[in-house]
């Protein structure tokens, strides 16, 4: 066998000559939802996804094979939690991956007898689903939510949920996924977050850590998105990179907006200071110009201040480390409300905080933000202060949702202090307790969790978890009225009555007395997910659920949440339970297009797996663009990039294909890099399960009617398909206890493709041939046939866990060794061993021996391998059928 021959199969190579075989053939036998799939007609001639992909799924749901109640409980317990998904609409390839991965380890350690929970869940994805219901009722119906009011909005977008929601645990299923449904939840939903009555396990959370003071109230700078009129998290904020003058869209605006360049003008004091901004309109909230103290330019500026050339206001020249002396004229305008830097300067000269920005984005005098600033900017120039304008690369934070440029605005919020939790969290990964693999994220774990800021929950959403927080007013004169960000007057409870004995007894007054206000703003999203692992199985309550399957043992995700999911669950799983979450988490890469671009519905570059799976012509692409929210110029340009990467659409691939290729991308070898995931390249692997088809047909013909398996002595062509077999069993055992999927993918596909179909069964085709009797001839025959029985079993349990149709399809159709006692399915099947398919093969080390000694007495002196599949197994070299003795 050739080297060539080993390599993954090349797309053009394998696609053109089987062309022919891409036929669609369809299962028409009635069959009731969750009844057994008829398993007794003759196999159809070539391999259809849609026919072997029918009635399976609702049959193993109803048997309870995924449930971990089912079986015994020999080796203990596996489990882990979903990433619940958006409920904004349909998975990508991305979630695809995310799936497959976890399916094809819990599917293999259900076969390895362990009791095993794979949970499912659904996120209500705050920001997300009000933006998507927001624009369906503007495009429909013309209103706003604030048309409607809060209370009708929500109505909406439960209503929406509800008819568009479901479709995503449809793609789960449609990708085979092994999930218990009837442990499904739904962050949003009351049958999951209720702990008693009408508590909720998002309050119960909150309340706790409120009163034990992690969680507080502070004024500081947040992401704001002035069309979503939210605070916004980090991973929601897009940083869009420009090397020089750039006309960027904003909405609200009919012209582009220029950004990427530096405007200086000059402050005047006993003379000029200029500074320079890229944010011109911001310096209306300046209250100081700052210098490097060694700058040597303005140390004659120390204790003089300028003054505000629109206004009366003096402000002060601060010396501070963080100016860049190189940075335009090395003094800096200093706006303490609308920069992250400059809060930080203002907070450290105990400088004013002006804000001059409202939440829709318009100036105290009701002028727009970015008009505000050719008007600032001429004004300047009337005054003579103006001095240039050039070029000047920056990064611009863009709204991921609503495109809008962030603003960074002073807004009273709730934070939570990480501080303690990230502290814990560190120590749990230096100590070993919690395992991230592949470990070079240990560097951002440890950057993220030695240095990491506090939390802002707070958002300014109607959907969501409204935060169980109350500010109080006292109705008595003797009790000071309070403000906004004093945590004194706030309060937190399960229900208004038991905020208000709160307040009541902290002021020291009649319940009355007390007036409350909730806040009207909503938990962070992640908040809600970052109790996920324990909130599932009812928190606080003390539930069997609770006590058998908590802490979990892996969370498997990508790893561009490694900070804002999976580090929020270890802090608040350590904060709240006392234990860590999980023991493992394994971290995979980000799935891209084939250009290396980051898979997104603005660029309309997103594939929806069930298009895979059934297919999709070009047309059926475009038409998908055209219901999206991608406006023309968008749209136009995601359709040619169809045309480029599908001229024909999108063949009919199947899902144990899709999950085969998806597994065989993922290596922990590149270092975290991306996938590049070429959508045709999956056709190579439906041509694989053809093949796979043809050689169980081929040998179930063979076999013959009246086959019973048996363990018999074998050849040496038997011994060394079995070694082949075993060497197999062997890899992907170590692969799955290392999540190496490429091996696994390479070990089971070179074994049924190289091995077994182009040398085992061509060499055997002879010997096959010939009928049951009691000659030698006959005997080598029915030999032969239990070696090549004990080949298809082991090889379909060893590819079960990741294609779980074609193989359950194969496996129900071969003869059982104890058919009174055999498992029903092949997804509760034993996984393979090697000692199992050592029992088959005692003889092999005895062959081996024979053919060296053979060598020695004829001088046979080998200078090179007989042929390309010599391998090195356990320390014992195996050769092929050309390396045989003649």
């Amino acid at each position: 066998m050739e080297e060539k021959k080993k390599q993954e199969p090349k797309t053009e190579k394998k696609t053109k000559p089987e062309k022919k075989d891409l036929g669609v053939i369809t299962y028409n036998i009635p069959t009731l939802p969750g009844e057994k799939k008829d398993v007794l007609s003759p196999l159809p001639d070539s391999y259809s996804p849609q026919y072997v992909e029918a009635a399976w799924y609702s049959w193993w749901e109803k048997q309870g094979f995924f449930k971990p109640e089912y079986g015994p409980n020999p080796r203990g317990i596996f489990m882990m939690c979903i990433p619940p998904p958006n409920v904004t609409g349909s998975l990508h390839l991305g979630h695809a991956l995310t799936n497959a991965i976890q399916d094809c380890l819990t599917r293999w350690h259900r076969m390895r007898g362990e009791t095993t929970l794979w949970n499912p869940g659904c996120d209500h994805a705050g920001i997300a689903t009000q933006v998507v219901v927001e624009k369906k009722l503007m495009r429909e119906r013309g209103l706003s939510r604030h048309d409607l009011g809060r209370a009708n909005f929500i109505q909406e977008v439960w209503k929406w949920k509800n008819e568009k929601g479901d479709r995503i645990y449809h793609q789960l299923k449609k990708l085979g996924s092994s999930l218990d449904w009837d442990r499904a939840c739904f962050t949003m939903d009351p049958v999951c977050v209720s702990v008693h009555n009408s508590v909720y396990v998002f309050q119960e959370a909150f309340i706790r850590l409120h009163e034990e003071g992690v969680i507080y109230r502070s004024k500081r700078l947040v992401n704001w998105s002035c069309t979503l009129n939210s605070a916004i998290s980090d991973i929601e904020v897009d940083k869009k990179e420009l090397i020089g003058r750039t006309l960027m869209p904003v909405p609200g605006y009919k012209e582009k907006v220029e950004f990427g360049v530096l405007v200086s003008f000059a402050y005047k004091i006993e003379g000029t200071v200029i500074v320079a901004t890229t944010r011109i309109e911001t310096m209306l909230g300046d209250t100081a110009v700052a210098v490097h103290p060694l700058d040597p330019r303005y140390q004659h500026l120390k204790e003089k201040k300028v003054v505000h050339p629109f206004c009366d206001r003096t402000m002060p020249i601060v010396f501070d480390e963080f100016v860049d002396m190189n940075f335009g004229t090395g003094a800096v305008k200093i706006t303490p409300a609308h920069d992250h830097n400059d809060y930080e300067v203002g907070v450290r000269h105990n400088l004013a905080f002006i804000n001059i920005l409202d939440e829709n984005g318009y100036l105290i005098n009701g002028t727009k933000r970015f008009e505000a600033r050719n008007a600032v900017l001429q004004a300047l120039k009337d005054k003579g202060l103006f001095k240039e304008v050039k070029d000047n690369p920056m990064v611009v934070p863009v709204c991921s949702r609503s495109k809008d440029i962030v603003e960074p605005l002073l807004k009273p919020q709730w934070y939570v202090d990480c501080t303690d939790m990230a502290r814990q969290a560190a120590d749990a990964v230096r100590e070993g307790r919690l395992k991230i693999i592949p470990d070079h994220h240990l560097k951002t774990w440890f950057n993220w969790m030695d240095n990491i800021r506090d939390w802002c929950i707070s958002r300014q959403l109607w959907w969501g978890h409204r935060i169980p927080a109350y500010f109080i007013t006292v109705n008595d004169p003797s009790v000071k009225p309070g403000e906004d960000t004093d945590d004194k007057y706030w309060v937190s409870g399960r229900t208004e009555e038991e905020a208000r004995d709160k307040a009541a007894k902290r002021f020291g007054v009649s319940a009355e007395k007390i007036s409350l206000r909730q806040d009207e703003d909503v938990l962070d999203t992640w908040f809600s997910s970052g109790i996920f692992p324990f909130s599932i199985f009812g928190w606080p309550n003390e539930s069997e659920d609770l006590r058998v399957f908590y802490p979990g043992t892996l969370l498997e995700t990508g790893y561009d949440i490694l900070f804002f999911w999976v580090a929020r669950m270890v802090m608040m799983g350590i904060k709240l339970t006392g234990q860590l979450p999980f023991k493992e988490v394994y971290l995979h890469a980000v799935v891209r297009d084939a250009h290396g671009r980051k898979m997104s519905k603005s660029l309309g570059n997103v594939i929806d797996p069930l298009d895979v799976i059934t297919g999709i012509s070009l047309e059926g692409l475009h038409a998908q663009l055209k219901d999206s929210n991608l406006d023309p110029v968008e749209t136009e340009r995601a359709e040619q990039g169809q045309k480029s990467d599908y001229p024909n659409g999108i063949p009919e691939c199947g899902t144990d294909a899709l999950r085969f290729a998806l597994c065989a991308y993922t290596s922990q070898g590149t270092a975290g890099r991306d996938i590049n995931l070429d959508v045709n390249r999956i056709l190579g692997y439906r041509h694989f399960c053809n093949k796979l088809w043809n050689a169980v047909k081929f040998a179930m013909k063979a076999l013959g009617d009246k086959f019973v398996p048996a363990e018999k002595t074998q050849s040496v062509a038997d011994r060394w398909i079995l070694s082949r077999l075993c060497a197999a069993v062997s890899s992907c055992g170590t692969g799955f206890e290392a999540y190496d999927f490429p091996s696994i993918t390479t070990a089971i596909y070179n074994f049924w493709l190289y091995e077994l179909c182009d040398v085992y069964l061509e060499s055997v085709k002879p010997v096959l041939s010939q009928l049951d009797g009691e000659s030698a001839m006959h005997q080598e025959a029915s030999i032969c046939r239990q070696t090549l029985y004990t080949c298809l079993e082991v090889g379909l349990r060893l590819l079960s866990p990741i294609m779980p149709f074609v193989t359950e399809e194969l496996f129900q159709r071969l003869p059982r060794r104890q058919p009174y006692n055999s498992p029903p399915s092949i997804s509760v099947t034993p996984y393979p061993e090697t000692s199992e398919v050592d029992r088959q093969m005692e003889f092999v080390m005895t062959v081996v021996r024979t053919i060296r000694s053979l060598r020695a007495d004829y001088n046979l002196t080998k200078t090179r391998a007989d042929c390309e599949c010599e391998r090195l197994q356990g320390g014992h070299r195996i050769w092929c059928v050309a390396a045989w003795p003649k």
